[in-house]
């Protein structure tokens, strides 16, 4: 990290600003050789973190923007070096000019998500404040912004390295003991150990159980939309879109494949698919489309299953509900077209097998009944408390760290309960120390890092 990088750090469409920003020591003086502030003097001898107005320059010395520069030097700056941004007018051809110019004063362009990365590099974040900057980034719902923004503000760290502090205590302890036998410590007792690795297997536990509720807050919820053919399915879909996205004919047997699309429904994110009717049929095409719909069920966690309320309930529809309240997950039981039947039919059609976590009647063509459906959605899955917020596991990776450094502890206990030496003991605490520092970059590989920092944009 002995050089300068820079980058656009705005998206490249036309917009009222744009953004230049530059970490490396050579920050300030590459800033120096493209800015000139109209009250006199070189950016090197402002004071951090003050707006100063003036021009910016091609690499051939013409001015192309009056714009704002700030600076902030190393160590108090976000990635730890000598940052500088320049706030231009948001042309796309003006901040392209300004960041040629910017390479011709040598700085290099930056890669996807090394000012971050130099800041984890450096010490200011630790790898789940990195993760969430990318959350952030990323999040489509309130709910998904506040718990980043928590995560960003340490709540994970925290938690995590509380578990990590006691065991290191409990290591220490131990060591001092074997290293200074004439010194008068405390003996280290194995009821002590069994204590300590008791009360951190369970601060793991309840952190495991926030792994399901956080990957759907960030990945969203995948839900199945199922059904005979014609029920209102696409209808439905395409309703929730606020777009047509899926074609809608009379015609049985239109979708013949799930179409996949991200839509916010009542502060959830759904992962929607459309699917084929479910129903028996010769044709081998929509047969394929069939058993997708069946796939479709069992990889989601919220199934909506659809029946025509201007219709006779059929065979078909009761395979379908029977589809759906097998699949162990929550569904909802939505009756269509409300507005040719009114609200009152949802319950006619003699179903009398286990019910759905909720039932509504609707119209996808009138949007009736529709906020009821968003009700629906968002009481099976709510939104964090404020004093969780943060302090989820969100991804596979911190999944997987939590859950080696649970099995650590687990077979530590299991060799103290089999009458193992305190040391034998120890090392398995050492073991889920390690995967802690995983999770949190105390210690981790080049390889999880460089895989972390593929999520994030170039400029950030």
């Amino acid at each position: 990290m002995n050089d300068t990088i820079a980058a656009i750090a705005t998206p490249l469409a036309p917009s009222a600003v744009g953004i230049l920003r530059l970490s490396g020591p050579g920050a300030i003086s590459a800033v120096d050789r493209v800015f000139a502030p109209f009250s006199g003097g070189p950016m090197a001898q402002r004071a951090d973190r003050t707006l100063v107005y003036g021009a910016l320059h091609d690499r051939e010395g013409g001015v192309i923007d009056h714009c704002l520069c700030t600076l902030s030097r190393a160590p108090r700056s976000y990635t730890g070096e000598d940052t500088a941004e320049l706030q231009c007018h948001g042309s796309p051809t003006a901040l392209a000019l300004g960041l040629e110019a910017l390479f011709a004063a040598g700085a290099r362009q930056a890669g996807p998500g090394e000012f971050t990365r130099r800041a984890f590099l450096n010490g200011k974040l630790d790898l789940t404040r990195t993760e969430a900057v990318a959350d952030l980034i990323h999040a489509e719902t309130p709910a998904a912004v506040r718990h980043a923004a928590g995560q960003l503000g340490g709540a994970l760290e925290r938690a995590v390295g509380g578990v990590y502090d006691g065991l290191s205590d409990l290591c220490a302890h131990f060591h001092a003991v074997l290293d200074y036998p004439d010194e008068d410590i405390q003996p280290f007792e194995a009821a002590e150990l069994a204590d300590a690795l008791e009360r951190a297997a369970a601060e793991l536990d309840k952190l495991a159980a926030t792994y399901q509720r956080g990957r759907l807050l960030n990945e969203g919820v995948p839900c199945a939309i199922v059904g005979r053919p014609n029920a209102g399915k696409s209808t439905l879909f395409n309703a929730l879109l606020g777009y047509d996205r899926a074609i809608v004919t009379d015609i049985p047997g239109t979708t013949r494949d799930t179409v996949e699309e991200r839509v916010n429904l009542g502060g959830v994110l759904l992962r929607l698919i459309d699917t084929a009717g479910l129903r028996d049929t010769g044709d081998a095409v929509e047969q394929l489309g069939v058993e997708r719909s069946r796939d479709a069920i069992g990889r989601s966690e919220l199934i909506l299953a659809v029946t025509d309320g201007a219709a006779d309930f059929t065979q078909e529809d009761r395979e379908a509900l029977e589809l759906a309240a097998a699949a162990g997950k929550p569904w909802i039981w939505v009756m269509s077209k409300r507005d040719l039947t009114g609200p009152s039919a949802l319950w006619g059609g003699g179903w009398a097998g286990a019910p759905p976590a909720a039932s509504v009647s609707l119209s996808a063509q009138t949007g009736e009944g529709m906020g009821e459906l968003e009700r629906a959605v968002a009481a099976l899955f709510p939104a964090p408390p404020a004093g969780q917020a943060g302090a989820m596991l969100t991804n596979a990776r911190q999944a997987e760290a939590a859950g080696r450094a649970r099995a650590a502890l687990e077979r530590g206990a299991g060799a103290l309960g089999a009458g193992m030496p305190p040391d034998a003991v120890v090392a398995d605490v050492e073991e889920a120390m390690a995967a802690l520092g995983e999770l949190t970059g105390r210690t981790v590989r080049e390889d999880v890092t460089a895989r972390i920092f593929e999520r994030f944009c170039v400029g950030k």
